[in-house]
C-alpha cells in the first residue's frame, strides 16, 4: 500500500513539474491528471484492513465526465446545463448501483438530487428558448469564443470531479453499508431531510422571483423569502449540499472519503458565493442609484439569513 501511495505521488509530482514548465498544454496531461485523481481515490478510500477496489467510482467519474461534456457546445453548459443534467444521471446510477443496499433515506437524498438535477436543467434548457436577456448572456464572447484546450480540459476535468465530491458522501455510505462498515442511519436521514428542506426553499424562492417580476420587471425583488434574504435561492441549494454534506458523519470511515466529501461541499459553497457576487455586482449595475434599493441592501443579508454578511463584492478571489 506504501509502494503504491509513493509512487502515485511521484507520477503526480513529474506531471506537475513538466506542467510548470509550459511544456504540456495538451489535453494528455489532463486525462492523466484524471486517472491520478482516480487511482488516489481509489487508494485512501480503502479501509486500513483491507484494500478495496471502489470501482464505482469509476463509473460514476465516467457518467460525470459524459454529460458535463456539453461545456464542449457553450463554455457555460460546464455550470449550468451540465451541472444540473450530470447530478441528474449520478443520483439515478447510485441507487442502481447500489440498489441492493439502498437505504430509505439514502433514495430521499437520490431523489433530492433527481428533483434539483432535472428542475435546473430543464429550467434553463427553457430560459434559453424563451428569455432573449439570457441568449445575450448565453452568446456573450466569453462563452463562445474558442478557449484555449487546456482552459477548456481544465474545466471539464474540474467540473466533473466536483460533481462526483458533491455525491460523494451517499455513495460512501452506501459503499461501507454495503462492506460491513460502522454507518449511521440517523446522520442519513438528518442529512437527507436538510437537503429535501433546502430543494423546497430553492423552489418557492424561485416561484416567487417569478411572480414578483410579471407585477414589475424592472423592480428588484424584496419580498417573501426576498425579505429575509437577498440570494434565498442560493441559500436553497448551499443548504441542499450541506445536508449531503452532513451525511459525512454517520459515512466516511476513513480520513480519504472525508477529504473527498469536503472538497466537494466547499467547492460548491465557493460557487455559490462566487454566483451571488456576480449577481449583486449585477444588481448594482441595475439598482445602484435606486434608494430603496440601497436600503435593502445594507438590512439584508446577501446569502445566508440572520448572518450579517451584505456584500461580497470587493473579494475579488470569488471569482469563478
Amino acid at each position: 500500500m506504501r509502494n503504491e501511495h509513493h509512487d502515485m505521488r511521484l507520477y503526480f509530482l513529474v506531471k506537475l513539474s513538466i506542467f510548470q514548465e509550459n511544456q504540456i498544454y495538451k489535453p494528455k496531461f489532463m486525462a492523466d491528471l484524471s486517472k491520478v485523481f482516480v487511482h488516489f481515490a481509489t487508494i485512501i478510500c480503502c479501509t486500513n484492513k483491507t484494500y478495496i477496489i471502489m470501482s464505482y467510482l469509476y463509473l460514476l467519474l465516467a457518467l460525470s465526465f459524459a454529460v458535463s461534456a456539453l461545456g464542449w457546445i457553450y463554455f457555460i453548459y460546464f455550470f449550468s446545463l451540465g451541472y444540473g443534467f450530470t447530478i441528474s444521471v449520478l443520483s439515478i446510477a447510485t441507487a442502481i448501483i447500489f440498489r441492493d443496499v439502498i437505504t430509505w433515506p439514502a433514495l430521499l437524498s437520490c431523489v433530492v438530487w433527481l428533483v434539483f438535477g432535472l428542475r435546473l436543467g430543464m429550467y434553463l434548457l427553457l430560459r434559453e428558448r424563451r428569455s432573449e436577456t439570457y441568449k445575450h448572456i448565453l452568446y456573450q464572447p466569453e462563452n463562445t469564443v474558442k478557449k484555449p484546450a487546456v482552459v477548456m480540459w481544465s474545466v471539464w476535468i474540474m467540473c466533473a470531479l466536483l460533481y462526483v465530491g458533491q455525491i460523494s458522501p451517499v455513495t460512501f455510505y452506501l459503499h461501507n453499508l454495503r462492506e460491513g462498515l460502522p454507518v449511521s442511519e440517523g446522520w442519513m436521514w438528518a442529512g437527507a431531510i436538510v437537503a429535501a428542506l433546502g430543494v423546497i426553499i430553492e423552489m418557492v424562492a424561485d416561484a416567487q422571483k417569478s411572480k414578483a417580476k410579471k407585477v414589475n420587471a424592472r423592480r428588484f425583488v424584496d419580498t417573501g423569502l426576498y425579505r429575509i434574504v437577498r440570494c434565498p435561492n442560493y441559500f436553497g441549494e448551499v443548504l441542499m449540499w450541506t445536508g449531503s454534506f452532513i451525511i459525512c458523519f454517520g459515512s466516511c470511515c476513513t480520513v480519504g472519503q472525508w477529504v473527498i466529501a469536503a472538497l466537494g461541499y466547499i467547492g460548491i459553497v465557493y460557487v455559490m458565493f462566487s454566483g451571488a457576487r456576480r449577481l449583486e455586482l449585477r444588481q448594482m449595475e441595475t439598482y445602484g442609484n435606486d434608494p430603496e434599493f440601497q436600503a435593502y441592501t445594507k438590512k439584508t443579508p446577501l446569502i445566508l439569513p440572520f448572518v450579517p454578511i451584505y456584500s461580497v463584492a470587493k473579494y475579488k478571489w470569488l471569482q469563478a
